[in-house]
């Protein structure tokens, strides 16, 4: 069973910066993919950013510029570096990894989540 664990959450104000890692471990199979994703109260689980093992990256257009996702494939962990947060940026962010399993099937993963809460 793979474990993934996101820390790094916290109240923040307006403007400040938090950094978000996380860990995948427990794995048999090689993650290939991994990502953040946040989820406000009542609303849609979204993609913020995501990296692959080649280092190619992915960031919603509301955080671009501000955000930045980088990977230690060697250690299957994750770092989510956010500046210049804004409110809008409020919400639970989680942890997703990918790996390929028997005859193609992905594989995700998810963590519990970590609170983000930014005030104005």
């Amino acid at each position: 069973q793979v474990q993934v664990v996101e820390s790094g959450g916290g109240l923040v104000q307006a403007g400040g910066s938090l950094r978000l890692s996380c860990v995948a471990s427990g794995s048999i199979f090689s993650i290939n993919y991994m990502g953040w994703y946040r989820q406000a109260p009542g609303k849609q689980r979204e993609l913020v950013a995501d990296i692959t093992t080649g280092g190619g990256t992915n960031y919603a257009d509301s955080v671009k510029g501000r955000f930045t996702i980088s990977r230690d494939n060697a250690k299957d962990t994750m770092r989510l570096q956010m500046n210049s947060l804004k409110p809008e940026d409020t919400a639970v962010y989680y942890c997703n990894a990918r790996s390929s399993g028997p005859l193609g099937i992905q594989i995700n993963d998810w963590g519990q989540g970590t609170q983000v809460t930014v005030s104005s």
